[in-house]
């Protein structure tokens, strides 16, 4: 039953567990990688708009500056089919194009050419975002209110896409180089707190005021965001990094005491996995009514100041409850997700893996080494091998939930298997700065770690991400001497392990058929397998 409650929370909580399905035209157009979208960079997004708490409207635009890859006559960007387009603009002159679901096809009276300067086109827009039933798990507008009644707004579109509220490039393929810039009015008396530096405000005189925000560094599409609410503003400075919070004035109090995990945070995140990645658009955590979000520079927050994921634990020992679940995994993705980014949401595991690993890291940073095992190993519970963990790529398909657990604990078997500490921590530093603000798939992690450690850990990444069965360590023994093997498992699978006899530990090399070591083992009970180190059944 505990296994039960513990599932059921993390399915209430950022697991994706999509159901297979057959995939259609739209599924390609908003996954795939066409001409009309490889055919393009994206330089820059400036986003200017007016958000209408009353009628759950938005009007504005979007300023798209690119550059042609290739000679093209079209381009695709991205709105999602109930938004209205109400004009494109290229060189003073409006721009014909072709819906197609949420795909727009601009068309160019000239062939763009893969030589040419930059461009720029203006894309008009207006309408009701899709307003999300329960964010963050499906995309959408949140429209609440606070204990006073002010207006209380938030929008989360990972996976949905981000161009259910603007025009876009919607592809993790394409981060826009040098940034973006979110311009949003709303009504006198709210603020708006979106991604990067705080510009400035100006009233408009027509009872809305405009928040403008930079950020200086790329962004993924569905990171940027806006806030609406009656916000106080806290700030810190740690260690040169810029703190900010944005919380209800009711919570401001609360949050300054609450949030001072973060400066523990960072001193483990960056010791573990180099400085923090946006430095010059600083760190923000911005109160929410939904759960939350890693929006780069600006993490969504809604755990109401509880310890562990709304004051329960997921790994069911108790080690969850001595943290702020989303403080600590969003504030992760900045690293995995945000810096260190995957072009097709089939590999998402990387972001998420990775990024329950980092709870796994600050509880050894904060509490040791055995607690932050005791912390991986109670994940256990949450993985249910329903699904691979990679999904179907070029058609935005998620893998299963499985990523989140069976992905930390993926990695902490990889520590493991490298048998290295001063070596795991230095692979994970160098990966985390090797790709730092780079756009990845699942093939360059595993080359980079095969490199890095020097052994073949494909066949291991394979089984855990590709298949739904764990590997499984069988012994026996034959005339005195202990024998090993994998099952559940392919053919060419093998992985060390570490076993415990006459109080040492011992390392063994199973593979998939019986082999024999040079143990003399009278009794298998006298054999204790390590396997809180790596993620494998047992007898």
């Amino acid at each position: 039953m505990k296994k039960l409650i513990g599932y059921s929370l993390l399915l209430l909580g950022f697991q994706s567990l999509m159901a297979q399905k057959a995939f259609t035209r739209k599924d390609t157009l908003q996954g795939g990688l066409r001409p009309e979208r490889t055919c393009f960079d994206v330089l820059r997004y400036d986003l200017n708009i007016k958000i209408d708490p009353k009628t759950k409207t938005i009007i504005g635009y979007n300023d798209i500056t690119f550059k042609p890859f290739e000679n093209a006559t079209a381009i695709q960007i991205d709105l999602f089919e109930n938004m209205k387009v109400d004009s494109i603009v290229y060189n003073k002159r409006k721009l014909t194009y072709d819906r197609e679901f949420n795909a727009v096809f601009i068309n160019f009276p000239t062939p763009l050419l893969k030589d040419m300067p930059e461009q720029s086109i203006r894309f008009y827009y207006s309408g009701k975002p899709i307003i999300a039933r329960r964010a963050p798990w499906d995309g959408g507008f949140v429209f609440s209110q606070d204990s006073n009644g002010k207006d209380w707004i938030g929008v989360a579109v990972q996976g949905t896409g981000a161009s259910l509220w603007y025009p876009v490039k919607d592809s993790q393929s394409d981060e826009p180089d040098r940034g973006a810039s979110i311009k949003v009015a709303v009504p006198n008396g709210l603020m708006n707190v979106s991604n990067g530096r705080f510009l400035g405000s100006e009233d408009l005189k027509n009872g809305y005021t405009r928040w403008d925000w930079e950020v200086k560094n790329p962004i993924n599409t569905y990171d940027i965001t806006v806030n609406i609410a009656d916000y106080v503003h806290l700030h810190d400075n740690y260690k040169g990094l810029d703190l900010d919070y944005y919380v209800l004035r009711e919570n401001e109090a609360k949050a300054k005491a609450h949030f001072e995990e973060v400066k523990p945070m960072m001193d483990c995140f960056q010791s573990k996995f180099g400085e923090y990645p946006f430095k010059e658009d600083g760190y923000k955590l911005v109160e929410t009514s939904y759960l939350g979000m890693e929006h780069q520079s600006a993490v969504a927050y809604g755990n109401k100041y509880f310890k562990g994921y709304l004051g329960m634990d997921l790994s069911g020992t108790g080690i969850g409850l001595t943290f702020d679940y989303i403080t600590i995994h969003e504030s992760g993705h900045e690293w995995f997700g945000n810096s260190i980014t995957t072009k097709d949401i089939a590999d998402m595991w990387v972001h998420e893996g990775f990024t329950q690993y980092t709870e796994i890291v600050y509880v050894e940073c904060t509490l040791g080494y055995e607690k932050a095992m005791q912390y991986a190993n109670g994940l256990r519970m949450n993985v249910q091998n329903d699904r691979p963990i990679i999904g179907n790529y070029g058609v935005n398909s998620e893998g299963s939930g499985d990523m989140y657990p069976k992905g930390a604990l993926l990695l902490n078997t990889l520590r493991h298997i490298v048998n290295d500490d001063a070596k795991w921590w230095k692979m994970i530093l160098d990966y985390s700065n090797t790709f730092r603000h780079k756009i990845i798939d699942n093939e360059t992690v595993i080359a980079f770690f095969n490199k890095e450690s020097g052994m073949n850990l494909t066949p291991v990444f394979n089984q855990y991400l590709n298949k739904t069965t764990i590997p499984k360590l069988d012994l026996k023994t034959t005339k005195g001497k202990l024998e090993a093997r994998w099952t559940n498992v392919e053919a060419d699978f093998e992985m060390p392990v570490d076993i415990v006899l006459e109080n040492k530990t011992i390392r063994i090399y199973p593979k998939s058929n019986w082999s024999s070591t040079d143990l003399k083992v009278k009794e298998i009970n006298q054999v204790n397998i390590l396997a809180n180190k790596f993620y494998i059944l047992t007898r």
